[in-house]
Order: structure tokens, then sequence, then C-alpha cells
């Protein structure tokens, strides 16, 4: 497929600025209708650090400042239909690059602002991006150490010059960066792009182990958009906050653009040690998140139920029991007592409104995406009186093919699929989809497009699914595709390959479903461990935690070409190993995944029981 956006010149006079969310079609027209609906109103906050406290901009503040850099931009005079690379946290400099790209005509290729050099530096090349906004000058000086040749970047645009600056002219630092662009007596006129015009290239990780770029077009993400804000009315008195990284497709689209559709205020998080805090501060009444975080606030529900006295933990159950034939009752599946009616506001002031409080109080509706969430987590936010909506979706479509609403919540499904969405069920039950959403394919890999895409529009998703009544459940995947609780996507037979590369390592398991980070188990070359071990003792590093440590260096040098969150972060080795007998492979010597997991469940489990770095050794 490998469509590219074709290049345009800018327009002469100003576009015609469309007068309802209807009327919009592509990302530059979204914001330009926002700014003109509510000038006024509060449209971003972020933490200062130099003041010392939250700032607000209004949107005619922010767009104010948008124009800087559409300016510094328009300078490169690059032509549109070019890449932008945006390697940098949440928050309005990240936006505001993102802004400015848009109203160019050029694209936007977002990056996880923690992804491992190598990985950035094979993004940059294969985007062929043409700009770098990057966050440390650090940062720049580990993608160069990747000796990746990255001769197609003529600016490398700098928040953070501390450190030597090389000898590179296409350096700048941000600030100079935007007091070295010429003035303007008025605005810039946006460059004119269609609604198939490509508005971001996203990169996901696939089978082939290298991440893939999804080619998303402006009238895919404002299609997402539309069809959101039809599901579920955000409004301008609404808060979200957002923390997810604006890589992700889901944040991105939910957490950003979003909220522009809706005018709703987007508040970005300092950093997640701090979001507690900053839930707390800010109160949003909105909340985009992947299951982690949910989790995350029931392990400390729980853990504090475990130590409380028996009155506490007596009421806290019986808030959480009446709580969930109340959203029951309102969901049309049950009745409430009337002993449930009496009881429930004094159990809502004593337990729910001081559990939901460590969530800033105000929460209306929260939105959990990017993986599964397990049906206690979600039942016991909804037993307390939080909507929490369950949805489904995937970068391929930008992202999202269907969610639950508060008015009909299932939380063992992923609801209905959003308007103008199609889906049906393929073969082995595989979930098909199709709609104005779905991408147009990835970037230069056409055949990896007819793969998943077929020529009438129905996107292949890897996921089986039940499909009753129009809500769709999701039953399994048809790839052996590990999902972590974070979201990440990873193919585990693409790691387990790269760590068998390294002689130390005879056999390889990845593992992960659902859990925080990777965890790999080994079966080791006795004689390369001799003579690791021999390595170990000579530079005066003996025992498990040396061991371990030099275990997940190889590891991690073995996998360093995929993204970061796909680095194992925990090992469990052993010298015994797995055979065509034993049940643990195939006649071809491929890992039967499920018996070995099944074999290795209590070493799993004791890794995951332990902190990120732990690790437990075979005895």
């Amino acid at each position: 497929m490998g469509i590219e956006a074709e290049g345009k010149d800018a327009m002469p006079g100003p576009i015609s600025q469309p007068q309802t969310l209807a009327d919009v079609k592509t990302l530059p027209e979204l914001l330009r209708w926002r700014v003109e609906a509510t000038p006024a109103a509060e449209a971003y906050r972020h933490f200062d650090a130099h003041a010392g406290r939250w700032v607000s901009q209004s949107w005619h503040e922010i767009d104010a400042e948008f124009e800087l850099w559409r300016q510094a931009l328009a300078a490169e005079n690059f032509s549109p239909g070019e890449r932008v690379a945006i390697l940098m946290p949440n928050g309005i400099a990240h936006i505001a690059m993102d802004q400015a790209s848009l109203s160019r005509g050029l694209v936007p290729v977002p990056m996880h602002a923690v992804d491992n050099p190598d990985s950035i530096a094979y993004i940059l090349a294969d985007s062929g991006a043409l700009l770098l906004f990057v966050d440390t000058l650090a940062r720049w000086q580990a993608i160069v150490a990747t000796g990746q040749p990255l001769d197609a970047l003529k600016r490398i645009v700098c928040a953070d010059m501390t450190g030597p600056v090389p000898a590179d002219a296409r350096i700048v630092a941000l600030d100079q960066w935007l007091a070295s662009a010429p003035g303007a007596t008025a605005p810039l006129s946006d460059v004119a792009v269609a609604p198939d015009d490509l508005a971001a290239i996203v990169y996901t990780s696939g089978t082939t182990g290298r991440p893939k770029g999804v080619m998303l077009s402006h009238d895919n993400v404002v299609a997402n958009v539309k069809a959101i804000a039809h599901r579920i009315a955000a409004s301008p008195d609404d808060v979200f906050l957002s923390f997810l990284p604006l890589s992700h497709t889901f944040e991105r689209t939910g957490g950003y653009y979003y909220p522009i559709a809706a005018g709703a205020c987007v508040a970005y998080a300092r950093s997640v040690p701090q979001l507690g805090d900053d839930l707390k501060h800010v109160r949003p009444t909105v909340l985009v998140s992947v299951p982690r975080i949910y989790e995350r606030v029931y392990a400390l529900i729980m853990q504090h139920r475990a130590s409380a006295g028996s009155i506490e933990r007596a009421l806290l159950d019986l808030t959480i029991a009446v709580g969930g034939r109340r959203f029951d009752a309102r969901q049309g599946r049950g009745a409430l007592s009337l002993l449930d009616r009496l009881a429930w506001p004094l159990l809502k002031q004593l337990v729910a409104d001081k559990v939901l409080a460590q969530l800033g109080g105000r929460l209306r509706v929260a939105v959990s995406g990017g993986a599964p969430i397990a049906e206690p987590v979600i039942r016991l936010f909804l037993a307390l009186g939080l909507d929490i909506l369950q949805g489904y979706g995937m970068t391929e479509t930008s992202p999202v093919v269907s969610v639950n609403t508060p008015e009909d919540n299932d939380p063992r499904s992923v609801g209905h699929v959003l308007d103008g969405v199609e889906a049906r069920l393929g073969e082995n039950d595989e979930l098909l989809v199709r709609g104005p959403s779905v991408m147009l394919g990835y970037w230069h890999k056409p055949e990896e497009t007819r793969r998943v895409k077929e020529a009438d529009g129905w996107l292949h998703t890897g996921d089986q699914a039940r499909i009753e009544n129009g809500r769709i459940t999701i039953t399994g995947r048809i790839k052996d595709i590990l999902v972590t609780s974070t979201g990440e996507k990873i193919a585990p037979v693409d790691l387990e390959t790269a760590i068998l590369a390294d002689p130390l390592f005879e056999q390889a398991l990845v593992v992960g479903e659902q859990r925080p980070f990777l965890a790999a188990l080994v079966v080791l070359n006795a004689k390369a461990w001799v003579q690791e071990k021999e390595r170990l003792a000579a530079s005066g590093k003996q025992g498990g935690a040396a061991e371990r440590a030099a275990l997940l260096a190889r590891i991690a040098a073995a996998v360093k070409a995929y993204p970061s969150y796909a680095t194992p972060r925990a090992v469990w080795w052993t010298l015994d190993p797995w055979t065509i007998a034993s049940g643990l492979l195939t006649p071809t010597l491929k890992n039967k995944r499920p018996a070995l997991e099944h074999r290795f469940a209590e070493e799993i489990a004791q890794i995951y029981a332990k902190k990120p770095a732990a690790t437990v050794k075979a005895q």
C-alpha cells in the first residue's frame, strides 16, 4: 500500500472555518474551530516548576503560544508531507510541536519518551524525519551513539541543552529556535490538507520485531473523535488529567484531540510518581487510563483491608456488596432492596467517598483501555460509584472501536462499536472491523498492510471475540502476542529468538501477560555459564545478585533493537533443558507456551511477587 501524503502549497488566504464539530474534516480545522468557539475557556493546565504553581491557559492564549511554534517551523521551509519526530514527555511543548506540524501540512511522528536509543534511531531513519524535537541533549547523544545513519535529519531542536554541545550545526536550543523565527504581522494561514492526508505515523511493535509505522489520516482521527463524542459526551466543564504517553494513540485521540472537540480542559500530570498528588490537586472529572492505574489503587485498597480492624473491614465489604447491587440495579440487571437504598447514603459517606477522594473526589467517568482489566478490579470501582468504562481499540483503528457507556455498562465486555464502525467475526472467531477510523496502512510495508487489511477495508485485529446483540466480548488472541497491564503489545517469540542469539542461552520463554513488566525464563549453556561466572569472579562479583545482573544485562543487549518496554526486567534460570519428552516442546522444538507456564507457575508467581528487578534462581 505504502500511502504517503502528497505535497501541497500554502493557501494564499485564510481557510473557511467550520461552524460545528460535524463540519470539521481535519485536525487543524478542529483546533481553529475550538479557539473560535470558546476563546476564553480554560484549555490547558500545567505545573510551572520555576513558579512552583499550576498555570492555566485559555484557548486563545494557547493558540497564541502555538503561533510561535508555527512561525519557527515555517522558517525551516519543509514541504508538506514531510515528517517531524517528537520525542518529548507529555506537556504543552509536545502538543505545541504537534499542532505546529499539523498546521504546516507536516506529519508528526510521536515516539515513546522512554524508549531505548536503538528503537528511536530506527524510527527516525525509517520515517525519514527531517526534524527531531527531543527533551535533552543527552538523549540525542545516546541516539547518535547507536551508529544509525540519520542523514535525513536537518534540524534537532533540544529542550534542555545541558552538557557539552557537539559541533553539529543542526542542533539548536528550543528557546533560540522559537526566538529566531521571523515575526509576522498576522497569524500564518494553515497549509491546506485533505481529509485523506497523513495526520501521524504512530509506531507500534509488530510480529517482525521492528516497530511498524501506522499511517493515520486526518479523516481517521477526526472520525474517531466525532464517534467518541457521540458515545461519551464530555463538556467544557470537564477536566482531564493527562499522564499516558502522547505517543500512544489511546491518549493521543482520547486525551488530547477529543478534549479539543469537547472544549474540555486538559491538565498535564507532572510525572507518574507524582500522580497521586496531582489527582488530589487537579481533581479531574474524566480519567483516561490503562488498567495498571486502577490495579494499583485496587491493590492499595486490598492491602488496607487486610490490615484494617474488623469494623472497618466489615464496612468496606458491605459498601462493595451494596454498591455492587446498586450498580447492577442501575444497569437493569437486578433490583435494589429498601435496606440497600437506606444503607447506601451512609456507606457512601463513610467509605466510598473517602476512597474516591484519593482520585480527586470529582471523577464522574473513567475510561480503561489498552489492555483488559480484571473483573474484580473494575467491579470494585463500579461498586464505589465510579463509572469505569472498558473499551477496545488498537493503533490501527485510531484507536477506539467500541466502548461501554454509563447507561449501558457490562464490565465483562468492551461495549458496542462506535457509530460508523462495523464489526464481524472471521475465521477462528477473529474480530474484523471496518470504518473510517481504520488506518491507511503501514508505512513502507505494503505486504504487512495487505496481510491485515483486506481490499474492501476489513481489518484483521488478531483478537478472538464474541458479538452478542452488538456487544463485543474479547475472548482471546489469534496471534501469540503478550499484552502487559500497561497496554503494551509484545511478540514474545521475537524476543525469545533475539535472546537465543546469545550463546549463553539455550532456551528462553518470555512471560508477562497482564503483568506490569516482562520476565524471562531461560535455560543456560552449562559451559558458557561456567565461563560467565569465572568472568564475574575475576571482576570481584559473586553471588545471586551479581549473576542476576549479568544475565539481565546480556538479555537487555540481545533485545536492544526492541522498544524499551519489551526488555525483560526479571529472570529465572536453570541448566535443565526443556524437552519433547517432558511435554514442554513441540516435535519441531518450539516452546509449548501453556505447558511451560503451567510447569513453572510457581517460579513465575515468585518473580511477580517481588519488585521488578527481582529474580528467582532455580535450585
